[in-house]
C-alpha cells in the first residue's frame, strides 16, 4: 500500500464542516461520476454501479456495459459476484442464531465440527506438518467470526511453506487462491480435508484472513440441520427483500449477470474469468462458501447495508438483529499486537469486529469513509458505512483485485463519496 493511499485511508483524518449537512452535494456527485467514468472510458473495466447515501438522500450511478463484448447498459439490477462482501452476510446469519441461543459466541465448535476437535498446531509457520504441539484450547464460534481460529491466509509466495502446499493439494481454496472456481467438495468433505491439516497458530492468538468465514458456514448449517443458502434466505434475504442474492444465478436472470475479468499483466488487457453463458454460478455449488461466493445487486446489498446502518432494522422496519448485536459486530476486537499483523488487509486505524472491518479503538469516529464498518470483495467490490456521519458507499465492479491493496477505482470512489457526502 503506497504512502499516499495510507494517508487517504487514515481514520484519524477529520471531516470538514460540510459533514454536518444532511444532503448530498450536487457538485460532489458530479465529481464522483467523473472519477468513476474515467475508469470505464480507459477500458479498465466495462462498467460499474455505485451508491452513496447521506441520511435519507441516496444517489445511484450506473456506468458502462455488462461486458466489453456486450452493449447491454449496466443497470442497478445488474448481478455481480460480491466475493468477500459475502463475509458480513455470513456473520449476520450466525449472529441471528446467537440471539436465539442456537449457538453462543464462547461455544467450542467441537460438537458441531468434530473434524476440528483436538487440534494440533504447527511449531512455526514454515515447519513440516508433523512438527506440532497440542492446541491450548478449542476453537470457538467467536474465533471464527473474529478470524482468530488459527488458520488462514499466509502472506508468502504461494507454495513456499509446507502448509500452503498441503492446503492447495486439498483444494480448499482458503489461504492462497480465490474461491473460484468452486471447490470439488461438499460440506462434509471440505471440512474433513481441513481437519486433516494442523492449525498454523493457537486459537485466539492471531488474526488470519478468510478461513474462519468458511468454517462458520459449516457451523451454521450443522447447528440448524439445514444448509447455508436456506438459512441465509430465511434469516437475511427474505426479511430484507434481497431477491437477487444467492450462491447461484437462475437461468431467467443470467441476462442481468455481468462478465467477470482479471487484468492480464502480459498483454495489459483483460481476461475473462467467468462468462454468464458458461458461468460457475449457473448451478448451485456443492460447497456453499460463506467466505466469498454470493452474487447480489446494488439494491439488494443496499438493503443489507441499510439494516446494518440502522442497527439491525430493515428499511421497512423488519428487524433482523438487535441493535446491541450490530454494535457488537461493528466494534473492534483486535489487540494491538494482532492489528500489527493485518497491514496487508486493514487500513491504518482499522480493526476487525465480527465478520467485518470495524474502526479500531483509536480511530476518530467521524473520520471520513472508507473509515467505518463494512468490507471489500476480491471481485472488485467495496462497502463501508460510517454511522457517525450517516454516510454509506457501495461500489460493484467486475474487475478482479490482484492484491489485498485497494485498487485505484476504490480510491477514486471514496474520494468521490466524500466529495458528495462531506463537501
Amino acid at each position: 500500500m503506497s504512502l499516499e493511499r495510507r494517508e487517504r485511508q487514515n481514520c484519524h483524518d477529520e471531516p470538514n464542516d460540510a459533514a454536518m449537512s444532511d444532503a448530498l452535494s450536487q457538485p460532489g456527485l458530479g465529481t464522483l461520476h467523473d472519477l468513476l467514468v474515467r475508469h470505464v472510458d480507459a477500458g479498465r473495466l466495462p462498467g460499474l454501479v455505485a451508491l452513496v447515501a447521506k441520511g435519507d438522500d441516496v444517489h445511484v450511478d450506473t456506468i458502462g456495459t455488462l461486458a466489453f463484448t456486450d452493449s447491454t447498459p449496466m443497470a442497478r439490477d445488474s448481478i455481480f459476484r460480491i466475493a468477500s462482501m459475502t463475509k458480513p452476510i455470513t456473520a449476520v446469519t450466525a449472529m441471528s442464531l446467537v440471539e436465539e441461543g442456537v449457538i453462543t459466541l464462547d461455544q467450542p465448535i467441537d460438537d458441531l465440527v468434530p473434524e476440528l476437535a483436538n487440534r494440533r498446531v504447527l511449531r512455526a509457520i514454515d515447519v513440516e506438518l508433523d512438527d506440532t504441539v497440542p492446541a491450548r484450547r478449542a476453537i470457538t464460534v467467536e474465533d471464527l467470526l473474529s478470524f482468530r481460529m488459527g488458520f488462514g491466509l499466509v502472506m508468502a509466495e504461494p507454495g513456499s511453506v509446507p502448509i500452503q502446499r498441503a492446503e492447495d493439494a486439498a483444494v480448499l481454496r482458503s489461504i492462497g487462491r480465490p474461491p473460484w472456481p468452486p471447490v470439488p467438495h461438499d460440506v462434509d468433505s471440505w471440512i474433513a480435508a481441513l481437519g486433516a491439516l494442523p492449525l498454523m497458530y493457537q486459537p485466539g492468538e492471531r488474526w488470519m484472513y478468510n478461513t474462519g468465514a468458511q468454517v462458520l458456514g459449516v457451523v451454521i448449517a450443522r447447528a440448524t440441520g439445514s444448509d447455508l443458502p436456506t438459512v441465509m434466505r430465511e434469516r437475511v434475504f427474505e426479511p430484507l427483500g434481497m431477491h437477487d442474492t444467492g450462491f447461484s444465478v437462475p437461468s431467467g436472470k443470467l441476462e442481468r449477470f455481468t462478465t467477470f475479468y482479471v487484468p492480464d499483466d502480459d498483454t495489459g488487457g483483460m481476461t475473462v474469468i467467468d462468462d454468464p453463458a458458461t458461468s460457475w454460478w449457473s448451478t448451485p455449488p456443492t460447497f456453499p462458501d460463506g467466505s466469498g461466493m454470493l452474487v447480489s445487486t446494488l439494491d439488494d446489498y443496499w438493503s443489507f447495508a441499510s439494516m446494518m446502518r440502522a442497527r439491525g432494522a430493515g428499511r421497512d422496519g423488519t428487524r433482523v438483529l438487535k441493535a446491541e448485536t450490530v454494535d457488537l459486530m461493528t466494534t473492534d476486537r483486535l489487540t494491538s499486537p494482532q492489528r500489527a499483523t493485518t497491514d496487508a488487509f486493514l487500513a491504518p486505524h482499522a480493526g476487525w469486529g465480527l465478520g467485518m472491518e470495524a474502526p479500531a479503538t483509536d480511530a476518530a469516529p467521524d473520520a471520513p469513509p472508507p473509515c467505518g464498518f463494512g468490507w471489500d470483495g476480491g471481485s472488485g467490490t467495496t462497502w463501508r458505512s460510517n454511522r457517525t456521519l450517516d454516510v454509506t458507499g457501495i461500489l460493484l465492479t467486475q474487475r478482479a483485485m490482484t492484491s489485498p491493496q485497494p485498487p485505484e477505482v476504490f480510491d477514486d470512489f471514496w474520494r468521490g463519496v466524500n466529495a458528495a457526502a462531506l463537501g
